[in-house]
């Protein structure tokens, strides 16, 4: 016995290295599943906190930063509701708050729409608010229309009009705007298309649409 004890040892302790780095392989892999969870759950976040419609995967990404008052924006938003059924699934549009100081109730709009946000249907209230525009925009009880509209979305209109004072909603606003202005924005509407500016002269239907098909020359889907 003594003669294979040497032997014996040295098995026994390859067996215990090869257990104990099994152990630590699975550990790896759990740790590595364990942050890829994590990766994507923090992706899902990010994605569900922008105000997006179209595919994750789009191949395009077009960016407004917008103002519910600003009539170009009005204009522009008819145009964009286009190019998004023309393009499908290979185009995305994200919105940000852009409210300016020269229009008297953009920023009470900008709370509206991301108090209805807060039920789910800022795309929703983003939509009639701009064809509502002229009416809105006109009038002396803007509360009073936003609260009608939100009734006309289903939303919870007490929530609705607690949300629109809430300290989240006016959080968001700013935190947009200061967004757009460390990118250079000044005035609204202000496009990218891909991180790309888009100039004055192609904010139209026309010139947004070359600079998507140039966008998808660069950057075919996968």
């Amino acid at each position: 016995m003594k003669k294979y004890l040497p032997f014996l040892i040295v098995l026994a302790v390859g067996l215990l290295t090869l257990g104990g780095g099994t152990l630590l392989y699975r550990a790896k892999l759990r740790a590595t599943a364990a942050a890829a969870k994590n990766s994507k759950a923090a992706e899902a976040d990010k994605a569900k906190a922008l105000h997006v419609r179209g595919e994750a995967k789009a191949p395009v990404t077009l960016e407004e930063f917008g103002d519910f008052q600003c009539p170009p924006c009005g204009t522009l938003a008819g145009a964009l509701k286009q190019l998004e059924k023309d393009y499908g699934d290979r185009l995305r549009v994200i919105f940000y708050e852009f409210p300016l100081r020269v229009h008297e109730h953009a920023r009470e709009a900008a709370f509206a729409a991301e108090a209805a946000g807060l039920q789910n249907h800022f795309w929703e209230m983003h939509d009639l608010l701009y064809q509502e525009q002229a009416n809105w925009s006109k009038g002396t009880d803007v509360r009073g229309m936003f609260k009608a509209y939100a009734g006309t979305l289903g939303l919870e209109v007490d929530r609705f009009l607690r949300d629109m004072e809430s300290a989240e909603v006016k959080a968001r606003v700013a935190s947009e705007q200061k967004l757009g202005t460390s990118r250079g924005v000044e005035s609204t509407p202000t496009v990218f298309i891909n991180s790309e500016r888009v100039p004055v002269p192609s904010l139209n239907p026309a010139g947004l649409r070359a600079m998507i098909d140039k966008a998808l020359q660069e950057k075919p889907a996968p």
